[in-house]
């Protein structure tokens, strides 16, 4: 085979230098029927060398004329140039070809919906381009011609079972069309542009479609062909063709605008040329199996045309006209013309509730009323609060308005893994009125019952009914759902209803699932080929699409207030920050997250989808934790005021966080913030040692008030820093990994600076005040200093009569799993211990806990009191935090993800080199990128940052660099979490950008 290679390049070397008298090295490329070479000349310019066989001149001239046209057209993008073109005494033709550089298509990752709509809008050019060219030998039909995708019919027997009936499926709606198909639009077609013909830029971060090449199968025929074949490329190999091909059609339908009838076509060409491709497989594989080019696709190909034939076609049309800017559903505008000029009242639909007038109940995503996951869950409760409002307003009808987005599908049912990952189904697409069971409910127009069950998704939500009503030449249905079983068995499938008749009752709980009675009210133009179900809710992605499926039941009652009252929109709350809120606030990642809620280990966004939180380490017991809300709740109820008066709630929570403490931290004061409690710590060790200065370490933070900045090497060497201050002295980060001293064992290398520290204050007659330090330094990028460092530090410090300041705001509580207090991995014991952020799970809490020697120094007579440290609801809250941490094994639970974590980050670590260090302890780890000079890699994080927030999972950055990834999720935080985690960043480690450095 390699001879053969040999002979088959030195042939086509001979064939340049006879033919156009060049000189260089030429390699092979694949091809289908053209023999392709790269061929590299000796002034080091590259041309695309093509040897046909195929005995046409004319075909050939043809696709000469094409390319010529096409460089007339001056297109934003590269398309080969002829140079030479020959014809062989033996009647070969040899065209030498202008070289398009960039990546072929098919290795691109990722694909981002940017560059699909990119691709689509240039595919879109050629084909407006190409309308104009008119050739004489452009009618050559050959098998790759959708138009003549029926020769395909002759080998359905090659096929059998599922895969036969998708392939006859697509063959007889092919059939089907052939009357509107014949009419549709015409021109030359590229006809292949398949993902090796598609070339895209070096830009790793931006990339653009730079070219398009290889127009050999060029045709004339219907023009959507053309996008149909895109779309068979473009969608594969992903998790939802569906939305890719809408990327694809909304930027080819700006360059060439498509017609609702080319739309109408558009899933069943996708289909069908699917089909011309595995079956051209099949047979290539018998006529030549080692051709690899010749099947490359063929196994893709069948995962997307699988995966097509589960899309309803229906469905798909309407999303085809949403994205070219046509109303998604073709009767839309006809059904709201008609429905004004009719109108309803409420006592259509309920006989026996005369009531005209809507209470609007707010179960969106940020709604308050609703509360948290645990209340709406609890269904008791959701009932008793739906009757006391039913009570309050008793003239009201109490119902939700239309396409809320809401946070309770919980169930995985309503999840699917999108092209950039997991969504959920949120966006409620009917109305539910909330009524006693046994409500009759009365059918509003006259109809025909096309479902009565309890099947379907409603199988555990009691009965069903959809009608299907035809009033003055306009068709449409109506959805009632959770009505009892008894309602669904009494109707059949046929039934005729008249206006006015009763169809059913209001299930009870037990029927609902075990929800407070409700009718949920549905009005659709088509039922997309469902029969015994139909959606009730959608991902906020498909709502345009959805909702003119699905009309607006406010258009019946007119005036109703069943308009959902959505959240702030996104924009409207960025542009107030930057106009009225500090320069200095910042928001994460390039495209702002509007979060309206939490729960556990997950932040919520408006529109109701999940984020995993990395990051946050603040909700330490989870956001929103049920048991901490409930405390604070409870306690602000009866009483809150400051520690100048006897309470309890000061005393309970002292005991508890003092249990945790070592013996000798047995004083505590009570604080705000950790940046406060960071102030509190500084001013005690420089009022009992009567000194100023201070020790910190290098890229450390303890908070944002002056005596913490200016201790906070992060801060003041920062941008808009102003140095470090006189009192403050520095010690080099203690990165055992890429810092000074880049080994395990050189604690005491670190701990030597603080040594000549002190001895140069002895030299200007000054002593050291004290020692602040993070036991883990975060901000350093999760730094774990090296066995033996902080031990000699404090031996130093208290040598000279300085104070031991241990930073637990970040680290303490369980976080690190092997320990409750990260000091205690270094097998020390503070002076002081500061504690923040964790303490009250995101409650304004923190504690300085100290020894009574300290304490007793620092009590000279000026008295320290805080109005709102301490105060019954912050302690009942931190109480409640300590209890959770116990009684949910949470320290346990750090530990163990941790490890398995840690040692899952290190399995990538040996697979991307990009990872250069993974360190850290229980929940609180990061990684670091580097180049493999250990050289840091901050765009690589921030870009790995920014794709896994598109992943639905939010990381940070971190370090002097900003080349780490902290991880520090709330306790709570599984192994599933942890193994979510892996496979997300597995994908985008595997992404060009970050293999690139």
């Amino acid at each position: 085979m390699h001879m053969k290679l040999t002979q088959e390049i030195e042939e086509a070397k001979k064939l340049i230098a006879l033919y156009f008298g060049l000189k260089g090295n030429v390699s092979k490329l694949p091809g289908d029927v053209d023999l392709n070479y790269k061929f590299e000349s000796d002034s080091s310019e590259n041309f695309l060398f093509k040897i046909s066989n195929s005995n046409n001149a004319e075909f050939e001239d043809f696709q000469n004329k094409i390319l010529a046209h096409l460089r007339e057209e001056k297109l934003a993008f590269e398309t080969p140039k002829l140079y030479y073109f020959e014809q062989t005494k033996d009647n070969r033709f040899l065209r030498l070809q202008g070289w398009v550089s960039g990546r072929v298509w098919a290795t691109i990752n990722p694909k981002t919906i940017a560059l699909r709509k990119d691709l689509g809008s240039k595919a879109g050019a050629i084909s407006q381009a190409l309308k104009s060219f008119t050739h004489p030998a452009s009618n050559n039909k050959h098998d790759w011609d959708i138009a003549n995708a029926l020769w395909t019919l002759d080998h359905l027997d090659r096929f059998k079972g599922e895969e036969k009936n998708i392939i006859s499926t697509f063959q007889n709606l092919f059939q089907g069309i052939q009357d509107s198909y014949a009419k549709l639009p015409k021109s030359v077609v590229h006809n292949d542009v398949n993902d090796y013909n598609i070339l895209v830029s070096e830009d790793l971060l931006n990339p653009t479609v730079s070219g398009i090449i290889d127009f050999g199968d060029s045709v004339f025929t219907q023009t959507v062909n053309d996008l149909a074949i895109l779309i068979a490329y473009a969608a594969m190999d992903v998790p939802d063709p569906l939305e890719a091909a809408l990327d694809v059609i909304e930027g080819y339908n700006k360059s060439y605008r498509l017609s609702p009838k080319e739309l109408n076509c558009l899933y069943i060409l996708v289909g069908i040329r699917l089909v011309i491709s595995v079956t051209k497989s099949s047979i290539r594989k018998e006529v030549d199996p080692s051709n690899e080019y010749h099947i490359i696709s063929e196994q893709p190909a069948w995962e997307l045309l699988k995966k097509w034939h589960l899309i309803s076609s229906e469905f798909a049309y309407y999303s085809f006209r949403s994205v070219c800017d046509y109303n998604p559903h073709p009767k839309e505008e006809i059904f709201t013309e008609w429905v004004k000029n009719h109108t309803f009242s409420f006592t259509h639909l309920f006989p026996t509730q005369l009531k005209e007038e809507i209470y609007l109940l707010d179960l969106k995503v940020s709604s308050k009323w609703m509360g948290s996951r645990h209340e709406f869950n609890n269904l008791d409760l959701f009932e008793y609060k739906v009757n006391q409002l039913q009570k309050e307003h008793p003239t009201k009808l109490i119902a939700n308005g239309y396409l809320e987005p809401r946070p309770i599908y919980t169930s995985t049912d309503f999840d699917k893994e999108g092209n950039d990952g997991p969504e959920s189904r949120t966006v409620h697409l009917g109305i539910d009125f909330w009524l006693p069971s046994g409500t009759p409910v009365n059918s509003m127009f006259d109809g025909t019952v096309i479902t009565a069950n309890n099947e379907g998704g409603y199988k555990q939500y009691g009965g069903l009914i959809i009608l299907q009503h035809h009033i003055d030449n306009m068709s449409f249905f109506t959805l009632y759902g959770h009505l009892s079983s008894e309602s669904s068995q009494n109707l059949k499938i046929g039934d005729t209803i008249k206006k006015g008749d009763c169809i059913g009752y209001l299930g009870t709980p037990q029927e609902n699932g075990n929800w407070s009675p409700h009718l949920h009210f549905q009005i659709m133009l088509s039922m997309l080929g469902n029969t015994k179900d139909f959606p009730g809710v959608t991902f906020p992605k498909q709502t345009e699409v959805w909702k003119s499926i699905c009309p607006d039941p406010n258009l019946l009652f007119k005036n109703a207030n069943l308009k959902t009252e959505l959240d702030t929109p996104s924009d409207t709350i960025l542009n107030f920050r930057k106009k009225h809120l500090g320069k200095g606030l910042s928001v994460s990642y390039k495209k702002a997250l509007h979060i309206v809620r939490g729960d556990g280990v997950f932040l919520m966004d408006n529109e109701g989808q999940k984020y995993l939180d990395t990051v946050n380490n603040v909700a330490h017991v989870g956001h929103e934790h049920p048991k901490v809300v409930n405390a604070g709740q409870q306690q602000m109820a009866v009483l809150n005021t400051n520690t100048r008066y006897l309470h309890d709630s000061i005393t309970a929570y002292s005991q508890a966080l003092l249990k945790k403490l070592p013996p000798e931290l047995c004083v505590l004061h009570f604080v705000n913030s950790g940046s406060e409690a960071n102030e509190l710590a500084l001013r005690m060790a420089r009022t009992i040692t009567g000194q100023k200065e201070i020790m910190a370490i290098e890229v450390g933070y303890h908070g944002n008030t002056n005596a913490a900045i200016d201790v906070s090497s992060y801060k003041f060497d920062g941008k808009g820093g102003q140095g470090k201050p006189e009192h403050t002295h520095i010690l080099p980060l203690p990165d055992p990994y890429r810092g000074r001293h880049a080994w395990e064992t050189s604690g005491s290398k670190y701990a030597s600076y603080a040594e000549r520290h002190i001895e140069h204050l002895k030299i200007i007659d000054e002593k050291i005040a004290g020692f602040i330090g993070e036991p883990i330094i975060s901000c350093g990028g999760q730094i774990v200093p090296p066995a033996g460092y902080f031990k000699e530090i404090y031996e130093y410090v208290r040598k000279e009569g300085g104070i031991c300041i241990a930073d637990e705001v970040q680290t303490g509580f369980g976080r690190v799993g092997s320990h409750f207090w990260a000091f205690e991995m270094h097998d020390v014991l503070p002076d002081i211990v500061t504690m923040g952020k964790p303490a009250g799970n995101g409650h304004p809490l923190a504690v300085v806990a100290c020894t009574r020697e300290v304490a007793d120094a620092f009590a000279n007579g000026m008295e320290y009191f805080n109005t709102f440290g301490g105060n019954p609801v912050s302690c009942a809250i931190g109480n409640a935090v300590l209890d959770i941490i116990d009684t949910e094994e949470l320290q346990r639970n750090a530990l163990e993800v941790g490890e398995f974590l840690k040692a899952e980050l290190k399995k990538l670590q040996i697979e991307f080199p990009i990872i250069g260090d993974v360190r850290g302890a229980g929940l609180f780890l990061g990684f670091e990128l580097v180049d493999n000079n250990k050289n840091p890699l901050p765009l690589h994080a921030t870009y790995l940052a920014n794709r896994m927030k598109q992943k639905h999972i939010l990381m940070s950055t971190d370090g002097p660099e900003h080349n780490v990834l902290k991880i520090k999720p709330p306790l709570v935080f599984s192994h599933e979490n942890a193994s979510t985690l892996i496979v997300r960043l597995t994908q985008v480690f595997k992404e060009d950008y970050m293999n690139h450095y």
